[in-house]
């Protein structure tokens, strides 16, 4: 079976900022609430085996209420609901005291970013128990950042190179997550976020990218900003598919990529970015990476730019033996230069080998920094049929979606 992990929704909070009299998480949102759609993306994660909501003390019953709406007959057996404390640090600890005996590693969520898609808890949960380290999902820094002191004056301006956006979920091993808030005690209220906790500890925590729409609701804007995210959507389309962004009128575009190498000579087989020791390499006046290849032809097809062949070629000596992330890298900052931004990636590959299941958490992580959006990664077969189904080659189908 596939290891999973538990989540605590910290939804206790007062949402005072938000100003609309009520806590954050009860807000309403596009036919819900706030916590009805941070739920949803939930339930869709494939890794997710228990989730705790911590509520206001007050607001227990109406958090039940919510749970079944959104879990239906399967509320009883996957969600338990908890009264949260004073400080954010307190409800923590109050869901991780309600967690089950069998989740190994556990990610701590704000309700109020309530559009984070469902792979993003995926992505978190798989590289917390691949690597037993703690996980923050994050955003580059596009502004320049100043540190400025009491009266106004600027004092320094720091590179941003070096700094990144959080987001949640934070994940963590459920363990070394328990003995670092026990340690600290109730020194863990003056920390801003789980990792920050799990860090002052001594653990190892590392990033992975982040999503735009993971954005947290804190003002009215922000709110704002949600509603018409999910106003393009008719309520059946947004029960389907919550989380998703609204495709009228934004200008959005998809693309499609294919490619193909047979096998050379040598090794290591490099492929989706990483290598394959006990597989042959394949031929090609780059590094050969078919799966790398149809992602940049996705991305190129997508904003109308052409495709690979015709934007970098086919033999420039420059390129040869060129990484094919570099390649990825290269389309992408094509793309910004042009306008577009990149939302999501999906990529799979036909090959009869190498498994791709396996490595499939570390295949999008490392796609995903190189494309600086989410990427999924899958793996099939021809059924003995032509290069890839004869065992001569791989290759790689891919599709990528965009905006203005």
């Amino acid at each position: 079976m596939t290891p999973r992990a538990a989540v605590v929704v910290v939804a206790a909070g007062s949402g005072q900022r938000l100003g609309l009299g009520v806590p954050k998480a009860f807000a309403p949102l596009a036919g819900g609430t706030i916590l009805d759609w941070s739920l949803r993306g939930i339930r869709r994660a494939r890794r997710i085996a228990h989730v705790v909501v911590v509520a206001p003390p007050d607001r227990v019953e109406e958090t039940a209420g919510i749970v079944q709406r959104v879990y239906g007959d399967d509320a009883a057996r996957i969600v338990t609901v908890v009264a949260g404390g004073e400080e954010r640090a307190d409800s923590v600890v109050a869901g991780l005291r309600a967690l089950g005996p069998d989740s190994s590693a556990v990610l701590v969520h704000d309700a109020a970013r309530a559009l984070t898609p469902p792979e993003v808890f995926d992505t978190v949960a798989g590289l917390v128990l691949e690597l037993g380290a703690g996980v923050v999902p994050v955003l580059p820094v596009v502004d320049t950042v100043k540190r400025v002191l009491p009266d106004g004056e600027i004092a320094a301006t720091l590179d941003r190179r070096e700094l990144a956006l959080a987001q949640t979920p934070q994940g963590f091993p459920r363990a070394q997550l328990e003995a670092a808030y026990g340690a600290l005690g109730v020194a863990a209220r003056g920390y801003t976020d789980d990792a920050a906790i799990h860090s002052a500890a001594g653990h190892r925590t590392v990033t992975t990218v982040g999503d735009e729409r993971a954005f947290k609701i804190t003002h009215a804007s922000d709110l704002d900003r949600a509603e018409a995210l999910l106003s393009g959507m008719g309520p059946a389309r947004r029960a389907a598919a919550p989380g998703v962004e609204a495709m009228a009128g934004r200008g959005y575009r998809t693309g499609v990529g294919a490619d193909a190498h047979a096998f050379g000579d040598g090794s290591p087989l490099r492929l989706a970015g990483v290598d394959w020791p006990d597989h042959p390499a394949l031929a090609g006046h780059s590094d050969g990476d078919a799966a790398c290849h149809a992602i940049v032809d996705a991305l190129l097809a997508a904003a109308g730019l052409g495709d690979i062949g015709t934007v970098f070629g086919v033999d420039d000596p420059a390129r040869e033996g060129y990484s094919g992330l570099a390649f990825i890298r290269d389309a992408v900052a094509l793309l910004k230069a042009e306008g577009w931004r990149v939302h999501s990636v999906s990529v799979e590959v036909v090959a009869n080998a190498p498994r791709i299941g396996a490595r499939r958490t570390e295949l999008e992580a490392v796609l995903g920094e190189a494309v600086g959006a989410p990427v999924t990664v899958a793996g099939t077969t021809a059924d003995g049929l032509g290069l890839t189904g004869e065992g001569r080659g791989i290759g790689a189908v891919a599709s990528a979606l965009i905006s203005r």
